[in-house]
């Protein structure tokens, strides 16, 4: 590390074995995952709790009471910016669970913005502002289901393009 100028901080560094334990690195958590077809273990990646934690406290004060002044679809669009760049990043690994987190809250934090917007009564958010209106109406941006999860580890296969000699990510 010395000869890269580089130093080391022992607080947070410390070593450990991958297979029993995981570990926190540029926002992803690294350890062992089970395939959900096979049962298998192998080393793979996920976002990290904290990370998906600070994805909800920006959504959170997006749809904040103090933001009812503004219109619905910049709203919208700041989400759909924030939603859109936190999937490029985390696309790594098991993205499902987090990808599903990430759309329940915001369809629930844009619900009751939407509500407390138009000064409706507690009950009318779900039944008033369905998925579907706030996707095809509004143009809410949907996580889930966009890509499929595959490990790092994934073996890829060969380019369609004959004699190519270069390997394509499975989609």
């Amino acid at each position: 590390m010395a000869k890269l100028k580089l130093t080391v901080n022992e607080a947070k560094t410390r070593r450990c074995r991958v297979w029993n334990e995981s570990f926190d690195f540029l926002g992803y958590t690294i350890g062992k995952c089970h395939s959900p077809e096979t049962g298998r273990a192998y080393l793979g990646t996920q976002p990290s709790r904290k990370k998906i934690a600070r994805l909800c406290q920006a959504i959170h004060a997006m749809t904040g009471r103090n933001m009812v002044w503004a219109e619905a679809e910049d709203r919208i669009a700041r989400i759909n910016r924030l939603l859109t760049g936190w999937a490029n990043y985390f696309c790594l690994g098991s993205v499902s669970k987090a990808y599903r987190v990430a759309d329940q809250y915001a369809r629930h934090r844009l619900r009751q913005w939407l509500r407390a917007k138009h000064k409706l009564y507690r009950g009318a958010e779900k039944s008033r502002f369905l998925d579907q209106y706030l996707e095809q109406r509004l143009g809410l941006v949907r996580l889930q289901g966009q890509t499929r999860n595959f490990s790092v580890g994934e073996r890829m296969r060969p380019c369609p393009k004959a004699g190519c000699g270069k390997t394509a990510r499975p989609v």
